[in-house]
């Protein structure tokens, strides 16, 4: 069998039961063979598709036939599904905020910035002109307060360590990549493991923020481009590559990926995204790899 619906849900919900794999499996409408991922929390459906078939709309069979379950539907196919190179995106996926506004809660002015920001990730406007108009509302920000943030206001994501530590461990490169500030990026990479990691570059002066940003701006098509120039230096198809993110600046790394993943995302990247995770954490990555909890490790040790 060449293609699998995978199920995923959270861990917490045990939601996947037998009754809800037949549902599944009778939408499918073909034989099909189960394999478990994780106990009522990730299983894989193998079937044939047929000649032409819509992939997408049997997708959205699957899961309107579940709803309202909280589980995660993603049809792709078998051949393939560990991939050598993973690029994630850090802001709302590896870690729980968006790093900019937090560093506008400094000072007092992060509901502006933010709304900002969730126009930038929702693609509804610009994301260069839209990162310069909020770096210019940080200008005369303490360079001090970039590390205290990042000490006190950042939490990573349910799965991150895990995420990162199982692919490395199976051999996978993972690189880190950002809209957001190196200053940031340096401290999520080491914490989680990451190969490398990129970012845009703040530009400070006498220990404050100029309120400027180093150009070129690392937006949607530097992530792509990264996503590119790494894989042709691993020697590896973009078929054998992984990315994940939540907004519109992710969505060119995502499109070209051999595996797009839209994570907790935006309407529009969920829409385009070829398999999105709206109910696990980032444990979900693993399962759409065919990885089992057994396989997993849970912290990335050097």
């Amino acid at each position: 069998m060449t293609h699998l619906c995978t199920l995923i849900a959270d861990h917490t919900t045990r939601v996947i039961t037998p009754a809800v794999r037949q549902k599944a499996a009778d939408v499918l409408g073909r034989p099909v063979t189960e394999a478990e991922l994780s106990d009522h929390a990730a299983y894989d459906l193998a079937f044939e598709p047929g000649a032409g078939e819509d992939l997408v709309a049997l997708r959205d069979r699957v899961r309107h036939s579940l709803d309202p379950l909280p589980i995660d539907v993603v049809v792709h196919a078998k051949e393939g599904r560990r991939k050598r190179l993973f690029l994630a995106d850090m802001d709302s996926t590896m870690i729980e905020q968006e790093c900019i506004d937090e560093l506008a809660a400094v000072i007092g002015i992060k509901d502006h910035i933010a709304a900002i920001t969730e126009r930038a990730m929702r693609g509804e406007m610009a994301f260069e002109p839209a990162l310069r108009e909020r770096v210019a509302l940080l200008k005369g920000l303490p360079e001090a307060a970039l590390a205290q943030v990042f000490k006190e206001r950042i939490t990573f994501t349910l799965g991150a360590h895990r995420l990162i530590a199982t692919m490395r461990a199976h051999g996978t490169h993972c690189v880190l990549v950002s809209g957001g500030f190196t200053h940031f990026t340096q401290g999520v990479a080491q914490e989680l493991g990451f190969h490398a990691h990129h970012a845009n570059t703040l530009l400070v002066a006498d220990g404050e923020l100029t309120g400027e940003v180093a150009e070129p701006i690392q937006g949607q098509n530097a992530k792509r481009e990264k996503l590119e120039s790494y894989a042709a230096s691993l020697g590896a198809p973009l078929s054998d590559t992984l990315a994940i993110g939540d907004g519109a600046n992710d969505l060119a790394m995502i499109g070209v990926a051999g595996l797009g993943v839209a994570f907790h995302a935006k309407p529009a990247v969920r829409a385009q995204a070829a398999a999105a995770l709206d109910h696990s954490d980032l444990t979900g990555a693993l399962y759409l790899q065919g990885y089992t909890d057994a396989d997993f490790v849970e912290r990335w040790e050097p």
